[in-house]
């Protein structure tokens, strides 16, 4: 019971946080109706889970405050309609643009977003990249790891974050192979999919050049 009340005073500190903004500890205790002893001690718990972060602001008269205001993970809690508004603008396109300008725009987003990454990793030897971009995936939702494989190099994800819209619209689903593939400059084949009803997405890059002696080891 005492942990659910804990759980509820945190939703309840979110909930006014989300409804009318920034709020000093003093603010969100007279809105719960309970200690600032209290109200700090479920603010850690949000602050070690990353769901409100604390900033100094000067307000009209007094002292700076400090106030607590919803990180992004925080305002991900709340209901969004972004599937059904993303679906329905797929759907509009589709029904007013050729398939193949689909298939353009996503391969452009695609190179877009390659190209800030290739910049960023360029500096770095052919293994070094694909750890790094295996990191810049896990960014991005994908959940995804690597390991050295026979022709190359083996990259799984556990995790997609466009799998709802891509069973509607698979041309979603080769959004993730087509930045691979651009920013490493090789040639990437997608083994499994999750669209398929398989476990997880993976792909094989292919490299001309590995070590025969080089166990498979993953990161």
């Amino acid at each position: 019971m005492f942990r659910a009340h804990m759980e509820s005073s945190r939703q309840l500190i979110l909930r006014r946080l989300k409804e009318r903004g920034p709020a000093t500890i003093a603010e969100l205790a007279e809105y719960l109706g309970v200690a600032p002893m209290t109200v700090r001690h479920h603010l850690n718990g949000l602050l070690a889970e990353g769901l409100v972060e604390s900033q100094t602001v000067r307000r009209h008269v007094g002292r700076p405050a400090l106030v607590f205001r919803l990180t992004e993970a925080g305002e991900e809690l709340f209901p969004h309609r972004y599937l059904r508004l993303t679906d329905r603008l797929l759907e509009e396109l589709k029904a007013t643009i050729p398939p193949q300008v689909i298939e353009a725009i996503f391969a452009q987003m695609a190179q877009d977003m390659a190209a800030d990454y290739r910049e960023r990793l360029a500096h770095l030897p052919f293994e070094e990249r694909v750890a790094a971009l295996v990191d810049l995936l896990g960014e991005e939702g994908f959940m995804a790891r690597w390991e050295r494989a026979e022709r190359g190099y083996r990259l799984t994800e556990y995790n997609c974050p466009y799998f709802h819209i891509g069973q509607r619209h698979p041309e979603v689903c080769r959004f993730d192979q087509s930045l691979i593939s651009t920013v490493l400059d090789a040639p990437v084949e997608k083994d499994t999919c999750l669209l398929n009803g398989d476990s997880c997405c993976t792909f094989t890059i292919q490299v001309e050049a590995i070590s025969p002696d080089t166990l498979p080891i993953k990161s």
